[in-house]
């Protein structure tokens, strides 16, 4: 989210910068060109003054006199600025001019400038040349006046190399000074960016926490927006609340179990008693009134189970799961033995470490175990392996039961859920939700899937250490 605010904001600046880039930089090549025109203009415009009298009286002493001067003006003009320059009669033809190859003004560049002053008026200014336009001149033309009449015109063409330079040495400057803010714009823009959303991901983290069972994880007062800090606040008022309600459903759940317990056991004892003064007949009654009564002290001691394992730390710490589950597997052995059932533990000799408490972990998995067991058929195995992927331990179970369809599959784990095709399978349903509890209480996951050809594989995972 953060590369893609980042993203908008600096588009956004770009557009606002090469907006004002490009006005900023035709405007400075027209002043440039205009300081030009305004010197050329001033220039024409004197040798214009030079030039009224000896071509308007021409043929007196006085005439030919500043005639010579006015053509030393122009060569010395062009010596020094090499800028050329001439005054020109209604025909176009040079009455002096430099270089001496400008023969008539009526041609090339400077014929439309020649026409416009013809009609007793400055020309037109020139068209905007670039840098790129190294061949272009700039045309200036002024006419001699002399009793109302246009007697002749000036002409400068002015070479537009210097001015291509001038033009591009203030493109430049401009270009560094949009750089200077396109840096400041990305630093602005990562601050800015880095302002609005370390709330965010402040509450994506917690919120990740949460899920994962970290219910004392809060979102610490940041800056950013008050919209933000407003909704940061309301989230943990949100946790504090949920942790509560989950707090006295546990701890409802704990208490209601252990209480129950006792007046439980004595009913079964008051059961048993009545079972020995009950004349002979009635086995099959009393017989179900045990079992009955089994059943519930199972739930009861689940219930409590879970309750207790709800509550546990998150003491995850480095721990040996081959060495464990061979421990675990060992002590399973008989139970299976009774049962008909042959159980497999397949792990390699090494040590395998993985972040896990080791008694939350051990409870996990002898409730995936337990439930195995009850499923798989006489004669079939149950299998536990231990493996190691990227960055993660696994121990999988995988029985020879009848399995789970698709549908199931979403609901295996829910707390009292059972298969309606194993109702007739002792348990209370709340086996593999205590060890989905107590392994997601250190970091871990509990995943279900199909064992090929049939049966269920429960794998308890956990990051490596």
């Amino acid at each position: 989210m953060r590369t893609r605010l980042l993203g908008i904001l600096l588009a956004l600046m770009a557009c606002v910068l090469v907006a004002l880039g490009f006005p900023l930089a035709i405007s400075e090549a027209a002043a440039e060109q205009q300081r030009l025109v305004v010197d050329r203009i001033d220039d024409t415009a004197r040798f214009a003054a030079l030039a009224q009298n000896p071509i308007g009286q021409s043929g007196t002493p006085t005439a030919d006199e500043q005639l010579r001067t006015l053509v030393t003006e122009v060569r010395r003009y062009y010596e020094v600025y090499g800028i050329p320059a001439g005054v020109f009669n209604l025909s176009g033809k040079p009455i002096t001019a430099d270089p001496g190859g400008w023969t008539d003004a009526t041609q090339g560049d400077s014929a439309q400038p020649f026409r416009e002053a013809l009609d007793g008026r400055r020309s037109h200014d020139p068209a905007q040349a670039w840098p790129w336009q190294s061949d272009r001149r700039l045309v200036v033309a002024s006419p001699v006046v002399w009793d109302g009449d246009v007697v002749a015109v000036v002409v400068t063409e002015s070479p537009t190399g210097a001015l291509g330079a001038r033009i591009l040495r203030r493109w430049l400057l401009l270009g560094g000074g949009e750089a200077v803010a396109v840096l400041v714009a990305v630093a602005a823009a990562v601050l800015l960016t880095g302002w609005v959303l370390r709330p965010v991901q402040d509450l994506d983290k917690v919120t990740h926490d949460i899920a994962t069972g970290r219910l004392a994880s809060r979102v610490a007062p940041a800056g950013g927006p008050p919209e933000l800090r407003r909704l940061a606040r309301a989230f943990n008022e949100m946790a504090d609340h949920v942790e509560r309600v989950l707090d006295q459903q546990r701890a409802f759940v704990a208490d209601a179990s252990h209480q129950l317990r006792n007046p439980l056991a004595a009913l079964m004892l008051r059961v048993e008693a009545m079972g020995m003064e009950l004349p002979e007949g009635h086995e099959d009654e009393l017989t179900g009134v045990r079992v009955e009564g089994r059943r519930l002290a199972q739930v009861l001691d689940d219930l409590l189970g879970l309750a207790v394992a709800e509550h546990a730390g998150q003491g995850a710490e480095p721990t040996d799961l081959a060495r464990l589950a061979g421990d675990r597997v060992e002590g399973w052995s008989r139970l299976a033995q009774d049962r008909g059932v042959g159980l497999v533990y397949d792990a390699p000799e090494l040590p395998m470490l993985g972040l896990a408490d080791p008694v939350g972990f051990g409870s996990a998995l002898d409730a995936v175990i337990d439930n195995a067991l009850k499923f798989t058929p006489r004669g079939e195995q149950v299998r536990v392996a231990v493996s190691a992927t990227a960055g993660r331990l696994a121990v999988s179970v995988s029985d020879a039961g009848p399995g789970l369809t698709e549908e199931e599959m979403d609901r295996v784990g829910d707390r009292f859920w059972r298969s309606p095709r194993h109702q007739n399978v002792d348990g209370s349903g709340l086996g593999l939700s205590i060890a989905r509890t107590l392994l997601t209480a250190s970091g871990g996951e509990l995943e279900f899937g199909p064992n090929e050809p049939c049966g269920l594989t429960v794998t308890l995972a956990v990051p490596t250490s």
